[in-house]
């Protein structure tokens, strides 16, 4: 007597555990499981996304300041204007600034201009290389 009510207490145990098993199961395999399952997926996800991009910006900062260090360049203050590179300061200098007659200011916007009655129009534009068409 003692044997068959242990082996029907074991079975009623087994039976209640694979029920409660499979109902979890299906429960977790429905639609809006699912779909709660991917969002938040998809919100760890742009949390790590995030992250990472924090820490791309934070090496790309690092990396530039030491190349600024290695080029001798200092950062610049605030609402001063960027400084040119060595090179660039080297060629600005050897520019002088002129002020250029008002027919170069013309010709460089590429207008057609004549400068009274009779005359001819001067059609040279900068980028006009006599070439016949």
């Amino acid at each position: 007597m003692f044997r068959r009510a242990f082996w029907f207490t074991t079975g009623a145990a087994a039976g209640v555990w694979a029920t409660t098993k499979v109902q979890r199961k299906i429960r977790s395999l429905a639609p809006d499981a699912l779909a709660l399952r991917a969002a938040d997926k998809a919100v760890e996800g742009g949390h790590r996304l995030r992250e990472f991009a924090q820490d791309v910006r934070a090496g790309m900062v690092q990396r530039e300041s030491e190349l600024k260090d290695a080029l001798g360049l200092a950062a610049p203050d605030e609402g001063a204007r960027p400084r040119a590179l060595p090179a660039r300061r080297a060629v600005a200098a050897r520019r002088q600034p002129s002020a250029l007659p008002r027919q170069q200011t013309v010709r460089q916007l590429g207008t057609v201009r004549a400068d009274g009655p009779g005359e001819q129009p001067d059609h040279t534009h900068s980028n006009d290389r006599n070439e016949d068409h």
